[in-house]
């Protein structure tokens, strides 16, 4: 079974079954926090990046774009870290 599972219990103690519901509650929660900033953030800067505000002279380069993008992975990554700091 221990193959198979996605949680092993290996104390006796059923507390640990609280414990493991708290930290699906803190996942969940995070990952929706995830998704609501990748949605906002690609809501702002995409249109951004297609040049929407070209004609206010903001202009986003190729290489800017790339920054941004990668910035906005490594976010939800560090994001997603601190769950793990959290406990």
């Amino acid at each position: 079974a221990v193959e198979t599972a996605d949680i092993v219990l290996v104390r006796n103690n059923p507390a640990d079954a609280v414990d493991i519901i708290a930290l699906a509650k803190a996942t969940y929660r995070k990952m929706v926090q995830n998704l609501a900033w990748a949605t906002g953030y690609n809501a702002f800067a995409i249109p951004l990046a297609a040049g929407v505000l070209f004609s206010y002279g903001i202009i986003l380069s190729p290489a800017m774009g790339a920054v941004l993008m990668s910035l906005s992975t490594v976010i939800v990554a560090i994001n997603a870290r601190i769950l793990k700091v959290e406990k």
